[in-house]
C-alpha cells in the first residue's frame, strides 16, 4: 500500500510539473505572439505609422535571441528553477510596465525586456521537463510542453486580439503580468526539488563554437526553410487568388497540423531515436513543400498539403531537443537555450529569404527554394551522425516500464 501511495504522489507530482511548464508556454507564446495582430491598435494608440509599430516585435525577439544564451549557462550554474522563478517575476514586471507605457519609446524598452525575461524562462523550462521525465518519455514530456506554445499562437493570440479590442490594450498585457506572477509561484513550488538537485550537480561542461555550430546547424536551416515557407504563405495564397475565409482555412491546417506534428514526435522519438525521428521530418517537409507545390497548380488538396507540411516540420523540434538534452546532460538549459536562438535566427533568415524568393519568382519559388534548405538541413544531420555519436538511452523493458507513468 505504501509503494501505491508513493508511485500515486510521484505521478500527481509529474502532472502537476508537467501542467505549470504547459501553462507557463502558453502564458509566454500568448504575449509573442499577440503582439503582431495587435499592431494596428498600437499604431493608433501611439499615432504611428505601422512599419514603426512593428519594431516592438522585432525588438522582442531580437532580445530573446541574444539573450537565450546567456541566461541558458547562468541556469546551468545557479539552477534551472531559480532563474526560472526569477525571470517570470521580470517578464511579469515588463508586461505590466508595457501596460502603463504613456509613450511608444517606453513600450519599446519594455518589449526588450520582456523578450529578454522570455528568454531565461523558455530554456529553464525544457531542461527541467527533460531533467525530471524518464529517460524513456523525455521527448514525450518535451512535446507537450512545446504544444503549450503552440496552442498559443491558436487560442492565446485571438483571445489576447478580442480583448484588446473590447477593452484596450493595458487589459491584455496586465492579464499577462498577473498570470506571469502565478506561475512564478506555481514554478518555484513545483520545482523545488529539482532546483535542490541541481545544487549538486557537476558544473556544466563548455560548449565551443564548434560544438555549437556543428548541433545546431540544423536548427537553423530547418527553420530557415519552414518560415520561408509560413511567413509568406498569406501573401502567396492570396497572390493566386484565395479569399481571405480560404486563407484562414488553410492557416488552420497549419496550425492543427503543427501541434499534431509536435505531439507524434515526442512518441516517435522516444520509441525509434532522436536522430531518425529528425531525419523523417526534414524529409517530410521537403517532400511537403514540393507536394504543396504541385496541390497549388492543381488546385486541389492545398489545405491538406499545408497540414502534412506543417505536421512533418514539427517532427523535427522535440527530437531535437531530445538529442540535445541527451548530449549534454549537465548543460541542458545551455544547449536549449543555444537551440531557441538558432530557431530565431532562422525565423530571420527565413523571412529574409522567402522576401526574396517572392520578389524574385512568386510563391512558388518561395516553395521550391525552401524545399532545397530543408534537404540541406537533412544531409547536415547526415553528416553530424557520422561525426558525433549520439547518445542513446534505451528504453527499458515494458515489464519494467509499466508503471512509469
Amino acid at each position: 500500500m505504501e509503494t501505491a501511495n508513493r508511485r500515486s504522489s510521484t505521478a500527481a507530482g509529474a502532472f502537476a510539473q508537467l501542467a505549470i511548464a504547459w501553462l507557463t508556454m502558453f502564458v509566454v507564446g500568448s504575449d509573442l505572439f499577440v503582439v503582431s495582430p495587435l499592431l494596428p491598435l498600437i499604431s493608433a494608440d501611439y499615432a504611428m505609422p505601422p512599419a514603426s509599430a512593428s519594431l516592438s516585435v522585432t525588438a522582442f525577439a531580437v532580445a530573446y535571441m541574444l539573450s537565450a544564451p546567456a541566461f541558458g549557462h547562468l541556469a546551468d550554474r545557479v539552477g534551472r528553477g531559480r532563474v526560472l522563478t526569477c525571470c517570470l517575476c521580470a517578464f511579469g514586471a515588463a508586461n505590466l510596465l508595457t501596460a502603463i507605457a504613456g509613450n511608444f519609446t517606453w513600450l519599446l524598452v519594455t518589449r526588450i525586456a520582456a523578450g529578454a525575461a522570455a528568454a531565461g524562462v523558455s530554456p529553464s523550462v525544457y531542461a527541467l521537463v527533460g531533467s525530471s521525465a524518464p529517460p524513456e518519455q523525455r521527448a514525450t514530456r518535451l512535446a507537450i510542453v512545446v504544444s503549450g506554445l503552440l496552442m498559443s499562437l491558436s487560442f492565446g493570440t485571438p483571445i489576447g486580439l478580442l480583448t484588446a479590442a473590447s477593452l484596450g490594450l493595458s487589459i491584455v498585457f496586465a492579464a499577462l503580468a498577473l498570470l506571469s506572477l502565478v506561475l512564478a509561484w506555481a514554478n518555484n513550488r513545483v520545482w523545488h526539488d529539482a532546483r535542490d538537485a541541481e545544487r549538486r550537480a557537476a558544473p556544466a561542461r563548455r560548449l565551443t563554437a564548434t560544438v555549437l555550430a556543428a548541433r545546431l546547424a540544423s536548427t537553423v536551416l530547418w527553420s530557415t526553410a519552414l518560415y520561408a515557407m509560413y511567413t509568406y504563405l498569406g501573401e502567396g495564397l492570396g497572390a493566386l487568388g484565395y479569399s481571405t475565409e480560404q486563407i484562414a482555412e488553410a492557416i488552420l491546417f497549419y496550425g492543427c497540423g503543427a501541434i499534431g506534428g509536435t505531439l507524434i514526435s515526442g512518441r516517435i522519438a522516444d520509441r525509434l531515436g532522436a536522430r531518425l525521428t529528425i531525419s523523417i521530418g526534414l524529409s517530410g517537409l521537403s517532400s511537403s513543400l514540393l507536394l504543396l507545390l504541385v496541390a497549388l497548380h492543381l488546385g486541389v488538396i492545398v489545405d491538406y498539403a499545408i497540414g502534412l507540411a506543417s505536421l512533418s516540420a514539427q517532427l523535427f523540434f522535440p527530437a531535437q531537443q531530445l538529442r540535445l538534452a541527451n548530449q549534454f546532460p549537465d548543460s541542458r538549459a545551455a544547449i536549449l537555450a543555444w537551440n531557441n536562438s538558432a530557431l530565431f535566427l532562422g525565423i530571420a533568415l527565413g523571412s529574409l529569404i522567402g522576401g526574396q524568393a517572392v520578389a524574385f519568382g512568386g510563391f512558388e519559388t518561395d516553395l521550391i527554394i525552401a524545399a532545397a534548405i530543408a534537404i540541406v538541413a537533412w544531409i547536415t544531420n547526415q553528416d553530424g551522425r557520422r561525426r558525433h555519436a549520439e547518445v542513446r538511452i534505451t528504453p527499458p523493458h515494458q515489464s519494467c516500464g509499466a508503471g512509469a507513468g
